[in-house]
């Protein structure tokens, strides 16, 4: 065992590692304390294993004392690594093992790659001389081989494959000891006469022999003999002519092969004199191992406690490093926010500046806007108020009946035009949040009767039937906004209505959630029309949006389904569609309602019209436009009602003084007078003629001043004719103080 030791540690001389003596990263201070171990060989010199044992431990420990002394984690793996090949050299493989697996941790805590690599080929050549575990020694000889061409570091890598070389022919494995050689020749460069070029060429002589190619075996063999005896190599003269000997055996040259048995028997014993000398030295040294060992666990314990003081040190000074920088970054954070904050005030006054005029600004438009659609819904409102009267009366002349359909035409143009007004006011009603809240009790079932009753001449003209379903478990009375309700079934039906054509147009209710006081009441409008395209049902809900289903005869506003879509998100609900092309639609909502008992309900169901309350009742007309004085005037004259025309209002209080009348209708935008100021004036001296607004303007604008200066109640002009009659048998009909309690509305789309 001692013999191979020898030859091993032999070996490492070949490829002393020319890294530079300090690992990477040493600091200065360590620099300076380990002025021992940069002068120290990095690898086991054969000079040191020649010399005494006794001096080169001391040597060794007072090296290893110095890196234990060091908190650089190189530093100690150097030391590891002397102490490793120390016990090597006593044959205490515990020990040896021990310290390359610590000078191994060590290069890893010092992340230098270098010193990584180097602690993979020690363990290795501990692995090949101590235990002869060749496989596990091969794996670590390719993880140094691995990581030192990661380095490109041709010196190591040279000193590597050398290694491998050597575990190899040990373990009598020659598949990649040729290519390991070539490599190693190639990366060191070696000159011919050294003692590594030696060795390398009586491995290649090994090599060949092994394949039967004795005569280059030989070749090799005669090189490696020739060089060495020049240099007067001993060592390398005795391994020569042993693998030379086999060789010659091999081939049956029994002559030469007892000459070479001679040679190597003559280096042999020369050799054995050094040799004995080392067993000598170690022998005597072992008696001081057991001081030696005491002296290094002393040296580590020593170690470890300055570690763990550095250690301490460094986590407090890390620590007063966090703290500090926080601070000063605080410091700079606050003082950057001042800054800012100054900045930010400056421009917040800026902009506070500019949103006060945007502000206004926006408040003028707004104000522009109400008195545009105000205009504007007066101004159209007014001539249709005409065309629609003049086309109803005209479709009762008997004597008309030529051009029925005419005027039949002629009144649904009109009334299609004012949808659309009424759409657009809507919708700005909407937008604007301006929409009134008008809640109160209803008859479910009695208005959604009304509301498809509506719909009639419709339904004849696209040859439809209109089916209404209202479950049982639907309270009759509920309390809620029925003006919204009907906007959205209206605005459902009606489309419903345009795109079938003879089929079926169905009304659905029926709740989803009852309690004592409260409902959850959920409506479908059905229709077997033409259907929605899926890529379309999207769009639908846009304003302005249409079908355009080819050459449909009827293409309408595109304003309903996103009106029905508002007015259900200012209840907190939405509209649900599931349709088909060619299959027709379903629209679906929800809405929650107050129950309202049977018991306390309040009469809601309209008495029929009785003309008789009418008969030779005299009404003054306050209008300024000639033909909505004509239309009304033909209306009420047929019922039999004595009309009185006033062109405005300062007439209308003249009239209203010299004569008694039974009812006044009171427009609101005339000349010289509007019907504010001359209703207040006709208040002063009488309180008891009803007085309705008969206009064209959004009531929502005026209501309140309206009934403020005295009026009972409102009729929006275009009206319906049968509507219109209603209202005055009603207020005819009631008390003075009734009708103000009730003072009603009447919205005619």
């Amino acid at each position: 065992m001692k013999k191979y030791c020898y030859f091993f540690l032999m070996f490492c001389v070949f490829f002393p590692s020319r890294a530079q003596e300090l690992e990477k990263g040493l600091g200065a201070e360590s620099v300076e304390k380990s002025v021992l171990i940069q002068q120290y060989p990095d690898t086991t010199d054969l000079s040191i294993y020649t010399e005494t044992f006794d001096p080169r431990v001391q040597k060794n420990l007072a090296i290893i004392k110095e890196a234990f002394a060091s908190t650089n984690p190189s530093v100690i793996h150097k030391g590891y690594r002397l102490l490793g090949y120390d016990y090597m050299a006593i044959e205490d493989s515990v020990l040896a093992k021990e310290s390359f697996e610590k000078s191994q941790h060590f290069a890893q805590l010092s992340k230098n790659d270098t010193a990584i690599a180097r602690s993979y080929s020690d363990l290795a050549n501990f692995y090949t001389v101590m235990k002869r575990q060749y496989t596990k020694a091969n794996q670590l000889h390719n993880l140094s081989i691995d990581l030192y061409s990661k380095l490109k570091d041709t010196a190591g890598l040279s000193d590597a494959y050398f290694n491998k070389i050597v575990t190899a022919i040990r373990a009598e494995d020659f598949r990649t000891v040729y290519t390991d050689i070539i490599k190693a020749r190639k990366l060191n460069g070696f000159e011919e006469n050294t003692a590594a070029s030696v060795a390398l060429d009586y491995f290649l002589g090994a090599y060949y022999a092994q394949k039967g190619d004795y005569k280059t075996a030989d070749i090799y063999f005669l090189k490696a003999i020739e060089v060495a005896e020049r240099r007067n190599l001993m060592n390398e003269l005795e391994q020569a002519y042993s693998y030379y000997y086999k060789s010659l055996q091999k081939q049956e040259r029994y002559k030469d092969a007892f000459e070479a048995l001679l040679m190597f028997q003559t280096y042999n014993e020369k050799n054995k004199a050094n040799e004995l000398s080392i067993e000598r030295a170690a022998l005597s040294t072992r008696f001081q191992v057991s001081e030696y060992k005491k002296d290094v666990k002393a040296a580590e314990l020593e170690s470890a406690l300055q570690q763990e003081r550095v250690s301490k040190n460094e986590i407090l000074n890390i620590f007063l490093i966090i703290l500090s920088t926080c601070f000063l970054l605080l410091m700079i954070t606050l003082f950057i926010a001042y800054k800012k904050r100054r900045v930010l005030v400056q421009e917040l006054k800026i902009k506070n500046a500019e949103y006060l005029e945007a502000k206004e600004e926006t408040e003028r438009l707004s104000r522009s806007k109400t008195k545009f659609f105000s205009t504007i819904s007066h101004e159209l409102r007014t001539p249709l108020y005409g065309v629609i009267g003049l086309s109803t009366i005209l479709l009762e002349d008997p004597s008309l009946k030529t051009h029925k359909e005419d005027l039949k035409s002629l009144k649904f143009s009109a009334d299609y035009l004012l949808a659309l007004i009424n759409d657009v006011l809507q919708l700005n009603k909407i937008d604007d949040s301006t929409l009134g809240s008008e809640s109160g009790t209803f008859n479910i079932r009695e208005l959604i009767k009304k509301i498809a009753a509506s719909f009639e001449y419709m339904r004849i003209q696209n040859n439809n039937e209109i089916h209404i379903h209202i479950s049982d478990a639907v309270p009759n009375q509920l309390f809620g906004n029925s003006v919204q309700l009907s906007q959205i079934l209206m605005n459902l039906i009606g489309n419903a209505c345009k795109f079938t054509e003879n089929g079926h147009v169905y009304i659905i209710a029926e709740t989803t959630a009852n309690s004592i006081s409260k409902s959850t009441v959920k409506f479908y409008v059905r229709d077997s029309g033409i259907g929605i395209p899926k890529e379309k049902q999207e769009t639908i809900f846009e304003e302005f949006s249409q079908l355009g289903s080819g050459g449909y005869k009827y293409q309408g506003t595109g304003l309903g389904l996103p009106i029905v879509k508002k007015l259900l998100k200012l209840s907190g609900s939405d509209i649900h569609l599931s349709s088909e092309e060619g299959k027709g639609s379903l629209f679906s909502f929800s809405l929650d309602f107050e129950v309202v008992a049977e018991e306390s309900k309040k009469e809601t169901i309209i008495s029929l019209v009785d003309d008789e309350v009418l008969k030779n009742k005299k009404i003054l007309i306050v209008e300024d436009n000639r033909i909505n004085q004509t239309v009304t005037k033909k209306i009420l004259e047929k019922h039999k009602i004595e009309c009185t025309i006033a062109e405005n209002g300062a007439i209308a209080v003249d009239n209203a003084t010299d004569h008694e009348y039974d009812l006044i209708l009171m427009d609101i935008n005339m000349p010289v007078m509007n019907g504010i100021e001359a209703t207040k004036e006709i208040r002063t001296f009488n309180s008891n003629v009803p007085i309705l607004a008969l206009t064209a303007v959004e009531i929502e604008e005026m209501r309140q001043q309206i009934f403020d200066s005295g009026m009972d109640g409102i009729i929006v002009k275009p009206y319906d004719v049968k509507t219109f009659i209603h209202t005055l048998v009603q207020h005819l009909s009631e008390t003075k103080e009734a009708s103000k309690k009730e003072a009603p509305s009447v919205h005619v789309s």
